[in-house]
């Protein structure tokens, strides 16, 4: 497999764990002193390591109906990046934001998740 299909592997394979909130094979991508940072002072802030961590964020966030939309996969030279459309109502909270997700590679899996967000404020309110 090329450098450029290992991270298109990736990116597919992150998606369609949650999308079948398939947690076991999203732990299969991580490694395990994979860590995950997240903006914001809400319950889905802050940075969570291994792959326990990131699987019981993902769980969190999905827990709360999020609708994960792949815009785009872009890559780098060595890593990947999932440009995403998120939304989800709860109560009277709404979340509509767009983020990157980049995911720095080791060996072919996913050492290190750093999220980007368009709106801070909005996802703070929402997972408050």
């Amino acid at each position: 497999m090329t450098a450029e299909q290992v991270k298109q592997d990736v990116a597919a394979t992150f998606m369609k764990a949650l999308g079948s909130k398939d947690w076991s094979l999203l732990r299969d991508l991580l490694t395990e002193d994979v860590t995950w940072t997240l903006p914001g002072d809400n319950r889905i802030s802050g940075t969570v390591a291994g792959p326990d961590g990131v699987a019981e964020r993902v769980e969190l966030i999905s827990s709360f109906g999020v609708h994960f939309a792949l815009l785009h996969v872009l890559v780098s030279r060595d890593n990947v990046a999932l440009n995403l459309h998120n939304t989800a109502t709860r109560d009277d909270a709404v979340l509509d934001e767009h983020l990157a997700t980049v995911f720095t590679l080791r060996d072919g899996k996913v050492a290190r998740i750093e999220t980007f967000l368009s709106d801070v404020d909005g996802m703070n309110r929402f997972f408050a």
